[in-house]
């Protein structure tokens, strides 16, 4: 019987790894879309525990402790309100969120890599404005030469988006998997369709 207690213990552990909890911040609005703020379900229980945040939706989905059967958090809003990043972090993701997911010289989509516009070979630097989503065939060709070299045009001039701009992307790109009661949370303040 033990044995059987520790594998059911075991599968329960992995399979529960599947119930992230949205965070919302103190107004209702998540913490970030880019990426979307989420955390494991066992962060989400402790700060319930500690009393940081509130809990709004549950899974059906329940773990039990020694004392108590509870239910996991599918969306938690936190007690104190956080002031919202005033610049966008410039990481591999939110550069591809920004370019909107597709290579900047032919549009596609897919198999994504960044290139330098002006290459780091002839003193381009790693930045907002020297860096751009591209495709592999795309990066090939243009290699270390200059646009005009290779002849391949930008779509849009590359520059540091705004968070509001990032959250506006995120929008449009939400992450693989949404649960049902975080919807109304992430599409609160979009526009309305007359």
């Amino acid at each position: 019987m033990d044995g059987d207690f520790r594998t059911n213990f075991v599968r329960e552990s992995s399979a529960l790894r599947q119930y992230p909890a949205l965070v919302l911040n103190a107004d209702y609005r998540p913490l970030s879309y880019y990426p979307l703020s989420l955390w494991p379900w066992q962060e989400a229980i402790k700060a319930a525990y500690l009393d940081r945040v509130t809990i709004v939706a549950e899974y059906d989905q329940t773990v039990r402790s020694q004392r108590a059967e509870i239910r996991i958090p599918s969306v938690v809003v936190l007690k104190d309100f956080i002031q919202p990043q005033k610049r966008v972090a410039f990481t591999r993701f939110n550069l591809f969120l920004r370019d909107e997911f597709c290579c900047q010289y032919c549009g596609a989509k897919g198999d994504l890599t960044f290139d330098h516009v002006i290459p780091r070979a002839r003193g381009g630097v790693t930045s907002w404005e020297n860096v751009v989503a591209a495709c592999s065939p795309c990066n090939l060709r243009k290699g270390a030469r200059s646009l005009r070299e290779c002849g391949l045009q930008l779509n849009r001039k590359p520059r540091r988006p705004t968070p509001e701009e990032m959250h506006a992307h995120g929008r449009r790109f939400p992450p693989n998997y949404l649960h049902e009661s975080w919807l109304d949370f992430l599409y609160w303040d979009a526009e309305l369709d007359a």
